[in-house]
């Protein structure tokens, strides 16, 4: 047999790879804009008028503390410094004051060093009052405004023994003395007034039940005991439940019926109700 001719071998030239430097992204600062700027006191009563610390004192500590240099930073509003550090203040320095008209301050672009020092480092941001933002005000707005919304059509849309049901937190046994009418168009006031409550109440099972017990008892079908810890049939006396300590009866109740033993019980009641 003839030999095969050995295969030849190629040589190929090293590669070379070129290593590809990427940039780290850079982290930019959150751009300052220069505008006019509205700071208003918090709470639903303000004063007339109300002076605001602008300079550091033992009785008013006015400090901000630096994270990068561990240090705290004595803070002064002066009207001739662009700086609200008293470190970086060099010179004589010119108070000024800091005072709120009806609950209101509108802070000019010029004043670039009253806006920092009120938008940045003054200790009593969002404690004693806050920065108007237009955006961010309409935001809220919207929400509440969907919220409502939401509320109010679930309202419209609920049967009359949910609505009784969520009423009779707000209301007590009062409900038990309204018409259909009254109880729909005070549901919708309720909605429109707490829409957030409203649709916890709504979402929340328990508060139907609640009130089919609260209903069962008004009607003479089932009885609670004197001292609140027992409910018992009111035909023949025999004890349907005993409540937990320190827990409210009808929630008791509710917790029950959700029970094997307890469904039977509310299928009962149902039953006389018809």
């Amino acid at each position: 047999m003839a030999n095969k001719p050995a295969a030849k071998k190629v040589e190929v030239a090293p590669q070379q790879v070129k290593a590809v430097h990427i940039e780290p992204a850079k982290q930019t600062k959150p751009s300052w804009e220069i505008k006019d700027r509205v700071y208003i006191l918090k709470g639903a009563n303000t004063p007339l008028t109300h002076t605001l610390s602008s300079r550091h004192s033992q009785r008013y500590p006015l400090l901000w503390f630096d994270e990068t240099e561990g240090a705290q930073k004595e803070l002064r509003y002066a009207t001739n410094h662009n700086s609200p550090f008293v470190g970086e203040q060099k010179g004589e320095a010119t108070l000024g004051h800091i005072v709120f008209n009806n609950g209101t301050l509108l802070v000019p672009k010029q004043q670039q060093n009253l806006q920092k020092l009120l938008s940045i480092y003054h200790p009593s941001l969002n404690s004693k009052y806050y920065e108007f933002n237009k955006v961010a005000e309409a935001t809220n707005e919207l929400e509440h405004l969907d919220l409502e919304i939401d509320a109010l059509i679930a309202a419209r849309e609920m049967d009359v023994d949910q609505a009784e049901a969520i009423l009779r937190v707000e209301l007590g046994s009062e409900v038990s003395k309204m018409s259909t009418r009254e109880i729909k168009r005070d549901l919708l006031l309720f909605a429109k007034r707490n829409a957030l409550l409203f649709l916890d109440l709504a979402n929340d099972e328990n508060v139907v039940l609640r009130n089919f017990a609260i209903k069962a008892t008004e009607a003479g079908i089932i009885k609670l005991a004197d001292d609140q810890r027992t409910f018992n049939w009111a035909s023949n006396g025999m004890k349907l439940m005993t409540v937990p300590f320190d827990e409210h009866p009808y929630s008791a109740m509710a917790s029950f019926f959700k029970t094997d033993e307890g469904l039977e019980i509310y299928k009962s009641i149902e039953k006389k109700f018809s």
